[in-house]
Formats: structure tokens, C-alpha cells, sequence
């Protein structure tokens, strides 16, 4: 099996691995190479440490056995003398510690001299010549294996001025550092061989859920899509699951729309492409030589052209709908209360409502009155409502037209603007026979109108565009029927 270097796994993989090797570089840097750095450092801040708060103390009369406990625990040596190099008390690592406190007799022994101590180290004279030559009232000196740290100070057992001497022996760390680094070996092959098997299965362990997510996107609408997922893992991935399923269901259903989009477009135009071929063939070999008949045909191919132009506009229009995007929010105002309407597509403004249903009623009056019809109108001024203007006018006249076409032999048509509910209420009325109860939770279905209702719409497609468009405007529509008096649709849209 071929690895993949550019997996997920594998790339995080290699990522623990210059992990672990950047940890013990550092781990290998900071015990060897830097060992003795670190070392001379802590004497050095250990003995000055120590060196000031015997300063601190200095004035104290239990002094003494504090210094031999600083010298005992911190293994140093110190001297304190006059400032003519007279020892006036030392201690160091291995000098037992004292009690506090000090009577007469030792103080008259310290006078008269009878105390013995250790003879002064031969750095104490440059010590000293740094101390002098110093600014301040305390000084340091380094020699090859040696640190001193120390200065003036306020010593108990002293009319004047002391001098403290603090000094700490600096060894080399070379043996130390071979027995880390044997040390450091072990421990870096076993971490190392740990770390890798550890590291292995992490990015394993990481990768899975991203391997099968994978596997998921790339069935992505097809028939052999797996939703299973095993969630828990992390949030974030669990969150892509859920994504991947809302687009898989989505392409599939813009996928089922476009298969049925392809098979009722097939249908509907079969008809009209038949008639006006046809009829053009009529023309051709027997009309054309009846002026009269070719003229018949000749109108009836021209009504046909019109009827397959209006079936193409309608199934543009609605394929634009519903393809529209759903997230763009139009704020609407409404009583006082924020509503939001939810809009594809550009050009949303206030519109009057009043005006454009009295609009709508008008030019069905004036296309229909010679035919009979009678249009009522029952418009309330001053309703608005926010959108697309030219899209909410196509849908009452769809719903006009819709009604027109089945009030039956009343020729009656009424068309209603009020409020309702802090909403704009609009109902469009028809006189004809109704609608089956049946029917009624289909009649909003795309294509539904034309193939099972006796093919008086165009395309079957206006109820359809009315429900769509009235949605994307955070509205609703539903329809009231009864059998033999005619049928009411309805459309409630926010008010601003």
C-alpha cells in the first residue's frame, strides 16, 4: 500500500514527530551544552543570595549561628574581618551549628584574640581590591573554580564597619554531563520509539472521521450517499457532518426538481410544437391556396406561438424562484412588532399595497368588461408592505387570472384588501364550482392545474408562482372551497 504523504494523518503525523524532536533538542541543549552555564549561574545567585541577607542580619545579636547555618546549607564559605583583614569569625559547610545567642566570656574571648579560626583564602586580597575600588559597598570576584560575593557591613560584635566574604567553589560539570548524556540516550530512544507508536495512532485516531467525511462529500447527491456518521469526536467536525447532509439533500432535491423541470417542460411544450407544426404543414400543402382557411390556420398557429411563449415565461419565472437565495433579511415594522421577510433578489422597497391590487383589478376590469365580466373591488387605503413590487404584482394576477378562468358562468370575480391581525389580508373570490376537498392540499402544486383541473391554465404553473413568491416574503396563502359557490385564495403578507 502506497503512503500518502499529503494525507491529513500523515502530515500530522510527521507534526508530533518534529514535536517530540524539538522537545528533546531543547532537553539535550539545556542538560549538556548549557549544563554548566546553569550551574554557575545558581552559585552565583545562591552566594549573593545568602550573601545579603547576612547584611540584612548583620546587627543581630544571634548573627553567628545564622551564618553558619547559611554556610552549612548552602555549602560556602565565609569570613567576616575588620578592615585591617583581622578574622572576626568564619564558618563553613561542615562547621556545627551553633545556639543562638552569645554571653560575655565569648565576647571578651573574641576581644582578647583566644578564638582560633580559618586562615584567610589566598583571594581574599583581590577580593578585597575590588571591594575598595567598588562604588557601592558591596563587590564580587571570579577566579577559575572560585566565586566571592560580599561587602561593608554592620557586624554585631564590632565598633565599626565589617567586612563579609561569601565565597562558593564553582566545579566543572564534565562528569556530570557524561552520565546525563548516557542518561538522556535512554530516555530519548524509548520516548522516541513511545512517541512514535503514540503519535501514529493519535493522527490515526484524527484522521478517521475526516477520511469517512471525505468519503461522504465526494457521494455528495448520489444515489449510494451514506448519512451515517459516527459523531462525538469534536464539535467541529460533527458540524461539517450535518452540512454535508443539508447539502446532499439539497442537491438531491435541486437534482429531482431539475429531472421533473425537464419532464413536464417535455410534456407541455409536446402539445403546442405539434399544433404549430401541423397546422404550418396545412398551410403548406392544402390552405394555402383557401385565403380564408390559411388565415384560420395561420391564427391558430399564431395562438399556439403565444401560448408556448407564455408556457416558457412561466416556467423561467418560477425556476427563478425557486432557485432564489433565502438569506437575505428585509426587516418589515408591524404593529409596533420587528417582523423579517425573507427575499432572493434585489429591488425591495416599501410598496403601496392599496394601489397596486386596485392596479391589478382595474386593467382585469377593462381586459374583461366586454366579455361580460364583472370585477369587485373592496380595497383599504393605506396598506404597505415591503418586497419586489413587480414580483408581488404577478402574483395577484395570477391569482386574478386563476379566478377569471374558473368563476364559470357567473363571470364574477371579487378581489379584497383589508387588515387582519396586524397583516395585509388579500382574497381574490370566484363564483364557479369549487374545488374538491380532495384537491385542495394539491392545488399549489406546480403543474397540477393543467394536467388535473381540465388544462384551463397555461402552464399549471401560477399557483405555484403565487405560493413561492408570497413565502419569500415571510407571507402565507391557503384557499377556501365549497362545492358548487366558488372558491376564495388568500394571501396574508407583513405589514410595515
Amino acid at each position: 500500500m502506497k503512503l500518502n504523504t499529503r494525507s491529513f494523518g500523515f502530515r500530522l503525523w510527521m507534526y508530533f514527530i518534529l514535536f517530540t524532536a524539538l522537545i528533546f533538542t531543547v532537553l539535550w541543549l539545556l542538560q549538556t551544552v548549557f549544563l554548566q552555564s546553569f550551574y554557575n549561574a545558581m552559585i552565583v545567585s545562591n552566594t549573593r543570595q545568602t550573601a545579603d541577607e547576612i547584611i540584612r542580619n548583620g546587627s543581630k545579636s544571634d548573627i553567628d549561628s545564622t551564618i553558619d547555618l547559611l554556610a552549612r546549607n548552602n555549602s560556602l564559605l565565609v569570613f567576616i574581618t575588620d578592615t585591617d583583614n583581622n578574622v572576626l569569625y568564619s564558618s563553613d559547610a561542615f562547621k556545627e551549628v551553633k545556639g543562638h545567642g552569645r554571653n560575655n566570656n565569648n565576647i571578651d574571648e573574641k576581644k582578647s584574640g583566644r578564638h582560633s579560626y580559618r586562615s584567610l583564602p589566598e583571594n581574599y586580597d583581590y577580593f578585597m581590591q575590588a571591594l575598595k575600588s567598588s562604588d557601592s559597598d558591596t563587590a564580587e570576584y571570579f577566579d577559575d573554580s572560585f566565586y566571592i560575593y560580599g561587602g561593608y557591613f554592620d557586624y554585631y560584635y564590632s565598633g565599626e564597619k565589617a567586612v563579609l566574604y561569601v565565597g562558593a567553589t564553582i566545579d566543572p560539570v564534565g562528569s556530570s554531563v557524561t552520565i546525563i548524556s548516557i542518561q538522556l540516550m535512554w530516555v530519548t530512544v524509548l520516548s522516541l520509539i513511545a512517541g512514535l507508536a503514540l503519535s501514529w495512532l493519535i493522527a490515526k485516531r484524527f484522521a478517521s472521521p475526516v477520511k469517512r467525511l471525505s468519503v461522504k462529500a465526494k457521494k455528495l447527491g448520489e444515489d449510494d450517499y451514506d448519512p451515517d456518521f459516527r459523531k462525538g469526536f469534536c464539535s467541529e467536525l460533527d458540524q461539517l457532518n450535518d452540512t454535508l447532509d443539508k447539502t446532499n439533500d439539497k442537491l438531491i432535491e435541486s437534482r429531482n426538481f431539475q429531472m421533473e423541470l425537464l419532464a413536464d417542460v417535455s410534456h407541455d411544450l409536446r402539445t403546442p410544437l405539434t399544433m404549430i407544426k401541423g397546422y404550418a404543414e396545412m398551410v403548406r400543402d392544402i390552405s394555402r391556396e383557401d385565403e380564408q382557411q390559411c388565415a384560420e390556420d395561420i391564427a391558430v398557429i399564431i395562438k399556439e406561438a403565444d401560448r408556448l411563449t407564455a408556457l416558457v415565461n412561466e416556467i423561467m419565472e418560477y425556476s427563478e424562484l425557486k432557485t432564489c437565495s433565502k438569506e437575505a433579511l428585509i426587516p418589515h415594522t408591524s404593529g409596533g412588532h420587528g417582523e423579517t421577510a425573507v427575499l432572493g433578489a434585489s429591488g425591495t422597497r416599501r410598496i403601496d399595497l392599496s394601489a397596486a391590487v386596485r392596479m391589478t383589478a382595474d386593467n382585469f376590469n377593462s381586459l374583461y368588461k366586454h366579455q361580460g365580466y364583472i370585477i369587485e373591488q373592496k380595497v383599504q387605503d393605506g396598506i404597505f408592505t415591503n418586497g419586489i413590487e413587480g414580483r408581488l404584482e404577478r402574483a395577484l394576477y395570477n391569482l386574478m387570472d386563476n379566478a377569471v378562468r374558473h368563476t364559470g358562468e357567473s363571470k364574477r370575480v371579487s378581489i379584497t384588501l383589508r387588515t387582519a391581525e396586524n397583516k395585509a389580508l388579500i382574497e381574490v373570490q370566484d363564483f364557479g364550482a369549487g374545488i374538491p376537498e380532495s384537491e385542495i392540499e394539491h392545488i399549489w402544486d406546480r403543474y397540477y392545474t393543467s394536467r388535473m383541473r381540465h388544462g384551463k391554465g397555461v402552464s399549471g404553473l401560477g399557483l405555484a408562482i403565487v405560493k413561492q413568491t408570497v413565502e419569500m416574503h415571510s407571507g402565507r396563502c391557503y384557499v377556501k372551497s365549497e362545492a358548487g359557490k366558488g372558491s376564495t385564495f388568500s394571501i396574508e403578507l407583513p405589514l410595515c
